[in-house]
């Protein structure tokens, strides 16, 4: 039987209602407030003429409180794939024009099932949300079908999380799960309680950026991982995210042609430490020195300052990069610092990416707020990362590398394939100033100079036990680098390590010290 031109008209129509979304003026309104509409953010994440959409026509299903009169085509939110940089990703982007976003049931199963087939398509999935929260005329279990398929993908591909609005109440579990989290700096928020709820509760006023805006996750709590300047920025930035992931756990990292020489040696490294060993310098400028064309690409930049982690590229290919920055809290290690390179490093492990590991650590940081804080138990989970991760992991020590926290960064007996060492490296239990007060305590009491004394120690301990050649000896590091080589040693380990296969003891799971 032949279409009827009004059957395809009729299509026509409701195909251009549910695109017109909440309508002009609501579109305006979230214009005025600096934000994109949905289907704006989609298209602009989106190569041109690539998106297909996918339950368009959908309709919740609720009979209760009116709602019957109310049947928006989409309920909510616009979900389907398309192309990013020429390759498929999944994504949904909750329309706050059309009942201000709200999750209920059939909202959430559209979310759900795009979620299912990014990960059977073994494609990366990219949320963009804006929500008002959850529908309570419905009820509740609409998030729970988004939280299950969350956690089904995890590990098996890229799922990025877009806060590009209102994300509040059940609604930032899902982002939480996901491995990344952009915030739009001023226009997106995220909380557990809104600042109404605390008020009634506690008696005390929050507004909504001071309780969940991005300065406070980004900065202060650690959920965000990106902050964004506006709508167009946070996509551009998801965008490049997207291009060191690969589609799957099953896939390398994409490659890139690039013009910056793997051999080549970078002389401003010879000067990048300062003249005495207590001064500080921004290992981020040593970072950029070494990787392609300069280009680092930081995560949680704003918080836990004193470990650095991010990604880059070395020859063309991604990595992933975990570092100490002295000048933040002489690069000791804290429990925030902990969190946030475990975090990093297992992330890494589930995509195939390489790990550079660069040193320069005291140790944990002491400290009763920190024990009271749990350092134990935080600081473990960067071993365990380590020792956990299978991919390439190449370390090199720029200064100190001392203790425990040594270990955490990746040592050798801790699975590091290559440990390469400028000559200021320094391995050891502590520093020597600490090593000499414990070992020759009664010593330097009894001495008639006990400052000359303690001096001379100092330097025999040092020149002793804490050169790099006494650590070569010893087979704590495999090469002896110069400075200006550390792009070309790196690229060489890199190359050699690229089909390491990695295998570990059969076992459900390991017991990570959450």
């Amino acid at each position: 039987m032949p279409l009827r031109k009004d059957e395809i008209e009729k299509l026509r129509q409701i195909e251009e209602i549910a695109r017109a979304g909440g309508g002009k003026k609501k579109i305006e309104e979230q214009h005025a407030l600096g934000k994109l509409s949905a289907r704006e953010r989609i298209d602009h994440l989106m190569n041109p003429g690539t998106f297909v959409e996918v339950s368009m026509l959908a309709q919740h299903q609720c009979t209760d409180f009116g709602m019957e009169k109310n049947r928006p085509w989409g309920d909510g939110v616009i979900t389907g794939y398309g192309k990013v940089d020429g390759r498929v990703v999944f994504a949904y982007a909750q329309d706050f024009t059309v009942m201000g976003g709200s999750v209920g049931q059939v909202h959430g199963q559209k979310i759900a099932s795009l979620i299912r087939m990014a990960r059977q398509a073994g494609c990366p999935v990219v949320g963009l949300i804006d929500s008002a929260g959850g529908r309570i005329q419905e009820g509740s279990g609409a998030y729970s079908l988004i939280f299950a398929e969350n956690v089904e993908s995890s590990g098996v591909i890229p799922q990025i999380s877009a806060i590009m609005g209102n994300c509040a109440g059940g609604g930032v579990y899902s982002p939480a799960l996901t491995d990344f989290i952009f915030m739009v700096d001023k226009t997106s928020q995220m909380f557990i309680t809104g600042p109404l709820v605390i008020k009634e509760v506690t008696g005390q006023e929050v507004g909504s950026q001071e309780l969940g805006g991005a300065k406070i996750h980004s900065q202060i709590s650690g959920v965000a991982d990106f902050v964004a300047k506006d709508d167009l920025d946070c996509l551009a930035r998801v965008k490049k995210l997207l291009s060191y992931l690969p589609s799957s756990y099953t896939q390398k990292p994409p490659s890139v042609e690039t013009t910056d020489d793997p051999e080549r040696c970078e002389e401003a490294l010879m000067d990048i430490l300062p003249e005495t060993p207590k001064k500080v310098y921004d290992m981020r400028r040593l970072i950029s020195l070494v990787v392609d064309q300069g280009d680092f690409f930081e995560v949680k930049a704003g918080y836990a300052r004193n470990m650095v982690t991010g990604f880059a590229r070395m020859a063309g290919k991604p990595v992933g990069i975990v570092a100490n920055n002295p000048l933040f809290l002489a690069s000791a290690i804290d429990c925030d610092a902990s969190d946030k390179a475990a975090r990093f490093i297992r992330t890494c492990d589930c995509f195939n990416i390489p790990l550079i590991s660069f040193v320069d650590v005291p140790g944990y940081l002491p400290g009763v707020k920190e024990e009271y804080k749990g350092i134990i138990r935080h600081g473990a989970k960067m071993l365990y990362a380590w020792k956990e991760a299978t991919m390439p992991k190449v370390t090199c020590i720029i200064r100190k590398a001392y203790g425990g926290a040594y270990a955490a960064m990746s040592n050798k007996e801790m699975g590091a394939d290559v440990v390469l060492g400028w000559p200021t490296t320094e391995i050891a239990i502590m520093g020597a100033e600490g090593a000499v007060s414990v070992l020759y305590r009664k010593e330097i009491e009894a001495a008639e100079n006990k400052e000359r004394v303690r001096e001379e120690k100092i330097k025999e301990y040092r020149e002793k036990f804490m050169t790099p050649y006494y650590t070569a000896s010893r087979r704590q590091l495999d090469i002896l680098i110069r400075p200006q080589e550390t792009r070309p040693q790196i690229i060489r380990a890199l190359q050699t390590l690229e089909n390491k296969r990695g295998e570990r003891f059969p076992r459900k799971h390991g017991n990570i010290p959450l």
